[in-house]
Formats: C-alpha cells, structure tokens, sequence
C-alpha cells in the first residue's frame, strides 16, 4: 500500500483528484484507449498478464485465460495450487498506481466497515497490492514496435479472489417482474450504505481518485474530449444528431450547475452501479468492478443503473422501486436531488454515447448508430419537459409493489420513436447488462464480467 497514516477529510476541502503521470499517458487507438488499437494489442497484454503472475505466488502450471476487454482486460487465472483468481490488467493511462492504491482501499474499508461483500486484493509475493509490470518483462515478441517512452509500455495490474455468483435477473423488453424490482430495490439499499460509508470515511491522506463533473464528462468547453472521448465522435452522430446532443449537453450543464457540488449532493461513488455489477450466491450479494470509483454526484450511482436501456419502458418503474430501496437503506433524498432523477440518466446516456465511439474493442460497436438515436429521442423528451421527474418519483413507494408493474400502466418512458415519424428502431443487445466486453469463450464466472 501507499502508506497506513489516514486523515479526515476536511468538510468541504476538495477530494484530491488523480493526475496520471505524464510517463503513463502513451495513447493508442481511438480515445486514448490503447485496448483498442487493433493489430495485436491483445497478445501483448495477455503476455503482460502471464508475465504478471511470475510476481506472485502463482505455479509454473497457472494458466491464463481471457474474461472480457472493456476499460481493461481481465483474466481467470487457474492455478492447481492456489485455485482460481481473478487478474486485471489496465489499460494505459487510465489510472495511476495510487489511484489504483485508492479503489482497492476504499474497497477494504466497505468490506471492514460497512459489510458490503467487495473482492479482496491477493497480494504479490513481495505483499504488493499493485504490481507493475516493465516492458522487459514481457516477451520481445509481443511488445510494441513503439513504447512512446522508457515506461510506455510497463502495466500495472490487480489480482483478486475469484468471487462465484450470477447478475440478478432484470427487466427484459419492457416487462417488469417482481425479481427485477426487487434487485433494483436490493441495488438503492446497497447504495445508500456505500454513500454513508463514503461521507463518513476517514480517508488515507494520500487517497486520489478522478472526477466525474461535467468538464470531466465531456471535456472542458474549450478544450479536449471529456474521460471517455466526445460524444460528437459517436457512431452515428450527424449534424443533426450533434445540434440535438450540444443543447442537452448545455442544458445538463445549467442544470447540474445550479444543483451544485455541496457534500450533500457530490463525493467519493461508485460510478457504475448497475445489476451487472452485483454477485448472487447462496443468498448474498458482493459488489464488483471498482475501477470507475471517483468523486461525483451520489446520484449519478442512480444513472448508472439503466445504463445501455434507458429508453426501455420499465425504467420507471425500476427507478422508483430503486429510490425505495435507497431509503430504506438509510439514504436521504431531498427535493431537489429528486427533481434531477432524469437530469444524471440523460447524463449518462450522453456520457455512454461518447463510451461506445471510443471502445471500439469492448464490444461497444455492435449498439452503434441505434443507440445514438435513442440518445437523441432521450435528449428530445429531456429538453421537452416530457420527463416528469415530479410523477415518477410520487409513484416511488408504490410501484416497487408487484400489481403497478404487471398492470402495465406505468408512465412514461418509451422512447421508440422521435418527433417527425422516425421508425421504431431496435433495442440494443445490451439492455440489462454492462458496458459491451469481449467475452472469448464465454466466460467461466461472472465475476468481473464485462462492464
């Protein structure tokens, strides 16, 4: 670890926000993600990931198997004398090492402090928590023709245990059913325990985690892309597309400018919580996938959860079923954090629009253009005041019961087709689940599945 001395962070005194260092920014492919550039970019970090065990305790016999590509790759490892586990390998210039320190940290103290199941770190033979891997430790063969610096090519790299379990069941194709509601549910009541943890943690004084404010979103307006690239270098984004995305993302901006960044409304987050990222196995539930953790609007973690299908007709229902599971958790919503519901779902789908043009290898392709338009019906029901934040929210203790669901009456938010006849268009395939990810082989375990 970075070190043990810890100190509370003073009330209102801003987080210490990650800076990478300039050796770890080497870029490659589109949006700086250097996982999708193409050519064999995968064979070199699979070579990273075999040549990362030889810094643990692993056998000569572990093998390495890819799970998904996504902001990272992830690998099983099989080890015959250590059993399975789980090995992150990062992408470049992504996180620095003591941000990664930090998410592993913030990750012990919600597994120590506040009983949330998270994957516990299995250190390296020298008790490192974070290994880094130099170039030449890896193959000749499969290092890049052009390293961009002495390090460019050294990465860094996490095992963890290996957690078995499935993703909780959610909606599919509109239709809400008990299970879904009640995981959403299960979902808000885990969430207002991490965000009661974050306010009252006592982080280590070196802890640094980035941002997830709107310049960090989507680039500062005089400068360039946001975190995941710009969203006008989505699939599919037209001049057409780009006028209807430029006014939500300025009306995003007023908005969330006027809600603020007080500690009631803005700190440490999850920043990808999603059914996708929660484990089930023999009656508990283990929160994975960390590595978007960062300082936010604590509702974004609301945004968050209908990632890829917020224009299915039972996000309503699933919000407000979420909503009451955030209190009963313990998580107090005042007026105003309610009255912004749709404001960080729109925020997300902008965001997620920017995610898929730059991840080309993650698997994001396949939502294409398809999904950019439903970003822009999304942006016209937003910027119309169709979203009725106000009816949705006074249905929250109620329709998290069964009847209201399977009547099918619900509100509002089927967003098929635009103002001026635009055909119904077909649903992405990653409705329910996580961010894209190449899966080779299928996976053997859920755990860090793809995001």
């Amino acid at each position: 670890m970075a070190g043990n001395a810890e100190a509370a962070p003073q009330e209102g005194a801003e987080p210490h926000e990650e800076r990478v260092p300039r050796e770890e920014l080497v870029r490659e492919g589109a949006g700086g993600h250097d996982l999708s550039a193409g050519g064999d970019v995968l064979d070199r970090v699979t070579a990273t990931a075999r040549a990362a065990l030889r810094l643990y305790d692993a056998s000569q016999d572990a093998e390495v198997s890819l799970l998904n590509v996504s902001e990272n790759a992830t690998f099983l490892v099989k080890d015959p004398a250590t059993g399975l586990s789980v090995l992150r390998v990062h992408r470049l210039g992504y996180h620095s090492r003591p941000a990664i320190e930090s998410e592993l940290a913030w990750m012990d103290a919600l597994r120590a402090e506040a009983g949330i199941r998270t994957p516990r770190v299995r250190p390296a033979s020298d008790g490192s928590r974070v290994v880094t891997v130099p170039a030449n430790m890896v193959p000749a063969g499969t290092r890049p023709a052009n390293p961009g610096s002495a390090n460019g090519a050294s990465r860094h790299c996490v095992r963890m245990e290996f957690l078995p379990g499935a993703e909780p069941a959610g909606a599919q194709g509109g239709v809400l059913r008990p299970a879904a509601l009640a995981h959403f549910a299960e979902l808000g009541a885990i969430t207002a325990r991490m965000h009661a943890h974050a306010r009252g943690w006592r982080r280590p004084a070196w802890f640094t985690r980035f941002r997830w404010d709107a310049d960090a979103a989507f680039g500062a307006p005089t400068g360039e892309g946001g975190r995941w690239g710009r969203w006008r270098d989505g699939v599919g984004v037209g001049p057409a597309e780009a006028g209807i995305l430029a006014r939500l993302e300025e009306r995003l901006r007023q908005r969330l400018g006027a809600y603020g960044t007080g500690p009631g409304q803005f700190g440490l987050i999850h920043a990808d919580t999603r059914l996708a990222n929660l484990l089930v196995h023999d009656g508990t539930t283990a929160v994975i996938d960390f590595d978007d953790s960062g300082f936010g609007w604590y509702l974004y973690d609301l945004g968050t959860t209908v990632s890829f299908f917020e224009d299915d007709p039972a996000v309503p229902g699933l919000v407000a079923a979420w909503l009451d599971g955030y209190r009963a958790g313990g998580g107090v919503l005042t007026a105003d954090d309610l009255a912004e519901a749709w404001t960080f779902i729109a925020f997300r789908r902008l965001l997620l629009t920017a995610w898929i043009g730059s991840h080309p290898a993650a698997g994001a392709a396949d939502l294409g253009a398809d999904y950019t338009l439903g970003t822009c019906d999304l942006a016209e029901k937003y910027l119309s005041g169709h979203l009725d934040a106000g009816g949705l929210l006074a249905r929250s203790r109620v329709t998290s019961g069964v009847g209201t669901a399977e009547r099918g009456d619900l509100e509002g938010v089927h967003i098929g087709s635009r103002a001026g006849g635009r055909r119904h268009r077909r649903q992405p395939r990653h409705r329910q689940g996580h961010r894209g990810g190449i899966r080779p082989g299928g996976g053997e375990s859920a755990h860090h599945r793809p995001r």
